[in-house]
């Protein structure tokens, strides 16, 4: 069993365990306990009372988190003509089509963090497909990341927008921004995601939909919240 180290064990003794806090008070514990030399991110981990293995409780979405997650993007967008120009205006990091996808085929460069591809560029990337699909980088059109609107989701991936899932355990975990952006803004962040995952309620779920709610630091205890609140979320 590994040891734990005396800034975890002092950031630990902060943490009521058994203690629900609501949103805002758990954050400013979160904070406080993020005393790492790095500007740590905090993340929200939602259980939520669905069924993964249902594939109408499989539980997705996308957001733009209102003040950004602290952390620069780098976007891929796969287009040609028009549509390059347009996404390099909008700041995308690269173009390209036939290129890019030798260049990540064959050398396995993979220095991005998203992907956008227009429709007619599709059948280009699907040949990368195992390499993108496994990363969570493949597009999908149902995420906005397939689309003839290459500037808006550049600018969007630029702004914030964040992709979450649940997992098999029926968990969401979502960043929420940085420990250094402060209580006002975390917690605006994450009552956006709060009111995401409202909005994505499966009609089949039944019962207690919003489980339990813990927010934590990277390197941090996590601290539990209450889900009136979170359930209140719009």
């Amino acid at each position: 069993m590994a040891r734990q180290s005396k800034r975890m064990k002092a950031a630990a003794d902060q943490v009521d365990r058994d203690k629900v806090h609501e949103l805002g008070e758990a954050i400013d514990v979160v904070i406080k306990t993020a005393t790492a030399k790095f500007d740590e991110t905090v993340e929200m981990a939602v259980r939520l009372g669905v069924d993964p293995r249902q594939a109408d409780q499989n539980v997705r979405g996308t957001l733009v988190l209102p003040h950004g997650t602290g952390k620069s993007v780098r976007v891929l967008v796969f287009a040609k003509g028009d549509k390059e120009r347009e996404a390099t205006e909008a700041g995308a990091d690269f173009v390209g089509g036939d290129e890019l996808v030798k260049k990540i085929s064959e050398e396995g460069w993979l220095e991005f963090d998203s992907v956008v591809a227009t429709p007619d560029m599709m059948g280009t990337v699907g040949r990368i497909g195992k390499v993108l699909g496994p990363r969570g980088l493949m597009p999908n059109p149902k995420l906005g990341t397939v689309t003839f609107e290459v500037a808006k989701a550049v600018e969007e991936m630029k702004a914030g927008k964040i992709e979450y899932r649940v997992d098999k355990a029926g968990i969401v975990h979502v960043p929420v921004g940085k420990a250094s952006f402060g209580r006002e803004k975390l917690e605006g962040n994450a009552l956006a995601v709060l009111g995401s995952l409202n909005r994505a309620k499966p009609s089949s779920a039944k019962g207690n939909y919003m489980v339990s709610v813990n927010v934590s630091s990277t390197m941090g205890p996590g601290v539990k919240v209450s889900t009136v609140a979170a359930r209140a979320a719009a």
